[in-house]
């Protein structure tokens, strides 16, 4: 790019330097050519004066000097020379000049001008002036060059220039490219750099918006297949213990019963899958209609799949709650979602009785799970995605569980580092007992 640039402003500078040197060399010769044709005829014209009528009868004429190695004299209507110097007989222009006009030629390599001299209406002779052609011809060449050396250095100082305008319109789109060569690589962080020039930031600004965007992408796709792994690896063990526990039945009815219990694993695996791919979908959509579901019902779910998990430990599960109005409605998927995060976690990282308590807080419900285990990092770390470390919280579940209560408008934050403690807040709409938020049954 930095040649075609210099290409560009030298053609450019070129094409300015003939359409205004050609014509100004031009105007430079004709100017000093009729500079020096002025010249003399004013020189014709001061020896015009000094003739007297009587020159023809001897009455001597002084002459003016004249130019610089040139002639000046006087010819009388004959064309012959009476006095000064000159060619002895007159030539072309003095001839014309006998005629009463004033001619500016050339003769002989002179440049020549002839003034007629009059009296009583009648020529009485002609003042030629000459003065050698070459000369002004050397003036010529020598403006030539001096016009000559100005284009030059003109066309010069043109080519510095587009090669320093080169470098300032190329660095930007050179760093824009080694950034889109390091994307290429696999480096998504990449971003280019603002430039002074307005059209090349335009440029820039499109790419880092579209690596936002695939960045963005990504992180989703990432954060949808950590999450469906995270949120599945329970349900597909129960449905493989179900199943398992249905190849040792003999019982027609007993086979029936483990069957039905697998299809409903089977449910709760297909609500799962569709509720972490509406999370990974929340940010670049608008909201999806989540159904509600009553408190009650809610809770009563989730005690029956989460109960005999914990009995099979033998750790105890409690549910209650605090003055709620049984006909409160919360989006079910969801709370259920946020709720099993938050009962595996207790499982797992926790200790003691696990209570589940909903309270009602007259615009909001709120959802304590606590233990009797403590939480050792620190509250704000606690939900860090992808972190690991003593005590409650693997990084993934805690991360999930906090996007899903954005993403219904709700909040979860630990309440209690000892003994645990995690508080769901979700905003309800006491307008038909509703939660916050686009329903649909």
């Amino acid at each position: 790019m930095r040649q075609r640039v210099v290409r560009v402003a030298l053609t450019a500078a070129l094409v300015a330097v003939v359409l205004l040197a050609v014509p100004l060399a031009i105007a430079i010769r004709s100017s000093l050519y009729a500079g020096q044709h002025d010249a003399l005829e004013r020189a014709a014209l001061a020896a015009a004066v000094r003739v007297s009528p009587d020159y023809t009868v001897g009455d001597p004429v002084e002459l003016p000097q004249p130019p610089a190695g040139g002639h000046i004299g006087l010819y009388d209507p004959q064309q012959r020379l009476r006095t000064g110097t000159g060619p002895g007989n007159g030539d072309t222009p003095v001839h014309r000049a006998l005629s009463g006009q004033v001619v500016q030629g050339r003769s002989g390599g002179d440049l020549v001008t002839a003034v007629p001299v009059s009296h009583a209406e009648r020529v009485i002779g002609v003042v030629r002036a000459s003065s050698p052609a070459d000369a002004v011809r050397h003036q010529v060449l020598a403006a030539w060059a001096a016009l000559l050396g100005v284009t030059v250095v003109a066309v010069t100082v043109a080519v510095l220039v587009a090669r320093r305008q080169a470098r300032v319109l190329a660095a930007p789109l050179e760093d824009l490219s080694r950034h889109c060569r390091a994307v290429t690589d696999g480096d998504l962080k990449a971003r280019a750099a603002p430039s002074s020039i307005a059209e090349i930031d335009q440029v820039a600004r499109t790419h880092n918006a579209m690596l936002r965007s695939l960045s963005e992408l990504l992180r989703h796709e990432r954060d949808f297949a950590t999450n469906a792994s995270h949120q599945l690896r329970t349900p597909l063990t129960g449905l493989r213990l179900a199943l398992e526990a249905g190849l040792e039945q003999d019982d027609p009815a007993r086979l029936r019963a483990v069957v039905a219990e697998a299809l409903t694993s089977t449910e709760r695996l297909h609500r799962t899958v569709e509720e972490v791919l509406r999370l990974s979908r929340a940010q670049d959509s608008p909201r999806l209609a989540i159904g509600q579901v009553p408190v009650t019902r809610l809770l009563r779910e989730t005690e029956e799949r989460w109960h005999g998990l914990f009995a099979a430990e033998g750790r105890r599960l409690e549910y209650g709650t605090r003055e709620v109005p049984p006909d409160v409605r919360v989006p079910g998927g969801p709370v259920s979602e946020i709720l099993g995060v938050l009962l595996d976690n207790a499982r797992t990282h926790g200790r003691g009785t696990t209570r589940v308590v909903v309270r009602d807080l007259d615009d909001a419900l709120a959802f304590d799970v606590h233990d009797e285990g403590a939480v050792e990092d620190e509250p704000p770390r606690i939900f860090d995605r992808g972190r690991s470390g003593a005590g409650h919280g693997t990084g993934i579940g805690l991360a999930l569980a906090r996007d899903l209560a954005v993403s219904i408008g709700g909040r979860l934050s630990l309440t209690n580092r000892a003994p645990a403690t995690f508080t769901l807040l979700l905003p309800v709409s006491r307008d038909g007992h509703g939660a916050t938020g686009p329903t649909e049954e």
